[in-house]
């Protein structure tokens, strides 16, 4: 599977650990990330992820767009809900292109382990 990585700064930690968790999954998957997030994964978890743009400056898009024809399998991007984002609408845009091409979503960790642990299981 494809599997874009994505977190805001909040949970930047979140999202480190939860990969920590699932190492042995993730590789055996193709990894991509928006830029800090990508950057952190690859230095402290060690894992293959293509770098793509930071969020704010268009890295949301491109997965979205990547999405839309059909490269995207699955979307962990864990938000942080208490603080504005400045590229909200790009957010929107990933969030509702999720659902429209059905691709498996999760924002939060309790929804990621259980999206990574089914992937686990299917294995």
């Amino acid at each position: 599977m494809r599997i874009a990585l994505i977190a805001h700064d909040q949970k930047k930690d979140a999202i480190v650990a939860l990969a920590t968790e699932f190492a042995p999954l993730l590789r055996q998957h193709t990894l991509m990330g928006t830029g800090t997030t990508g950057g952190r994964l690859q230095t402290e978890v060690g894992l293959t992820v293509e770098r793509l743009l930071s969020g704010p400056l268009g890295g949301d898009l491109q997965i979205g767009a990547r999405l839309s024809v059909g490269e995207v399998d699955c979307v962990i991007f864990l938000r942080d809900p208490m603080t504005a984002q400045p590229h909200e609408p790009d957010i929107s845009a990933l969030l509702r292109a999720c659902d429209v091409h059905n691709v498996p979503c999760a924002t939060n960790v309790a929804t990621a382990r259980v999206l990574l642990g089914e992937m686990g299981r299917l294995r």
